[in-house]
């Protein structure tokens, strides 16, 4: 499995293993809106402010299976933060470590790159895995309303806990949607 940052032109591959991995695991709406979702972030947010990562596997021709986007989340005190969403790794590759060491991966550059927090909305069991713990809106409030708080999650890249941070982020246009939330 090799890792790197991604090539502009596989923004359409990137698309694809979004949708065939949601589709697989929720349904072909889910599958379609995820994808879009990852070809829009990859299309209309600034380059300074996304990571994309991807993961190859040379038993599959050096095709892209598995992928991770970090966009930024702006704070008006400043603070150097990323939310890491979408998250996808090809239904034939789940389950043996692909993910969690694309994820640690992307947290080691975003880290070597001066990011001093990183936050995920998603699956706490699957995520802890890789650092991330629950964080209270009291600590840290989410850009948008969260249909489910429970998966708001977060971890510092530079101390031990993350300090409380008064008002909302902002995160980029492309994920700025209700629905996704």
């Amino acid at each position: 499995m090799e890792f790197s940052v991604y090539d502009p032109g596989e923004i359409d591959e990137i698309r694809d293993l979004f949708t065939r991995t949601f589709t697989d695991s929720e349904s072909e709406g889910e599958g379609t809106m995820v994808g879009n979702l990852a070809y829009e972030l990859m299309n209309t947010t600034d380059n300074n402010d996304l990571f994309v990562f991807v993961a190859r596997d040379h038993h599959h021709g050096a095709q892209i299976v598995g992928c991770i986007i970090f966009s930024r989340l702006t704070f008006d005190n400043g603070i150097d933060a990323f939310l890491l969403s979408p998250v996808a790794v090809s239904t034939d590759c789940q389950g043996k470590g692909t993910g969690q060491a694309l994820i640690n991966f992307g947290l080691s550059n975003l880290k070597d790159n001066g990011t001093e927090l990183v936050f995920t909305y998603g699956d706490p069991n699957y995520y802890s895995r890789t650092g991330f713990a629950p964080v209270s809106e009291a600590v840290i409030r989410a850009p948008l309303p969260l249909s489910h708080p429970e998966g708001w999650l977060g971890q510092s890249l530079v101390s031990k806990t993350i300090e409380p941070v008064n008002g909302k982020p902002q995160c980029v246009k492309a994920m700025n949607k209700p629905e996704i939330w």
